[in-house]
């Protein structure tokens, strides 16, 4: 369903994605885990098409990225970090907007479902700057899943939630991934145990490990073992194979 073939994205002298390749098929959730400025972000936003790779590319269920991204926009549901959104909207308003923009042909039913999922009842017509940041991340979850994509990238889904309402966001993004392709990422390495059957870890910018939770478990804690590879990115292909 994805293949991300060779992609790297430069910024001057700064590499801040180096030669990334990997494959995700049809059902698969994958967690994306690395330190604050690995590279997770700027990946996840070209296999989107919010950046242009500097070289390489990613193939969405057949089409490429700097081909034609609109195509792959259209199979794939994006939610960024901080789950941006037009906050003097009330929520309904704005997914109605994004119903619009996405072409659906039944928004009003396509609007009821996000609802129910994402839990907005309580504050379906309330601007969304007046919510908590956990209701603003529902509703930018709402916004990724209206169109009911076959490819989800979720970046950090689920930040700023409370106990409970990481509890359902993990069910939910479990019962996707049995007909969806996943990418998320993540800093909570419990999410990983909980949703993620494969985990790739970036370190500066490369891929330096590529195995399932229980592969990385084998090896200690998990937060022990992230710390070991993720600072050990001289040896990467010590650790690119786990199993």
């Amino acid at each position: 369903m994805i293949q991300v073939c060779n992609i790297s994205k430069t910024y001057g002298t700064l590499k801040a994605v180096d030669d990334i390749s990997f494959q995700v098929p049809k059902g698969q959730v994958l967690g994306f885990l690395g330190p604050n400025g690995a590279g997770k972000s700027t990946t996840m936003k070209m296999i989107t098409g919010f950046l242009e790779p500097t070289s390489g590319t990613a193939i969405v269920n057949g089409k490429d990225i700097t081909v034609d991204p609109l195509a792959v926009k259209k199979q794939i549901g994006y939610l960024p970090e901080s789950a941006p959104s037009y906050s003097e909207m009330t929520v309904f308003e704005f997914l109605s907007f994004i119903a619009e923009i996405r072409e659906i042909t039944d928004k009003h039913d396509a609007l009821e479902r996000m609802k129910q999922v994402c839990f907005l009842g309580d504050v379906w017509h309330k601007p969304i700057e007046t919510l908590s940041k956990g209701y603003r991340q529902r509703v930018g979850f709402a916004q990724a899943l209206i169109h009911d994509p076959e490819v989800l990238i979720l970046d950090e889904p689920t930040d700023g939630l409370d106990p409970n309402q990481k509890f359902e966001v993990r069910q939910l993004i479990k019962r996707m991934g049995q007909d969806k392709t996943i990418i998320l990422s993540t800093h909570i390495l419990e999410e990983v145990e909980a949703i993620c059957e494969r985990v790739i870890i970036i370190a500066e910018g490369k891929m330096v490990a590529d195995a399932t939770p229980e592969e990385l478990l084998k090896r200690g804690p998990l937060d022990q073992v992230f710390r070991e590879i993720t600072l050990g990115t001289n040896n990467l292909e010590a650790h690119r194979h786990l199993g």
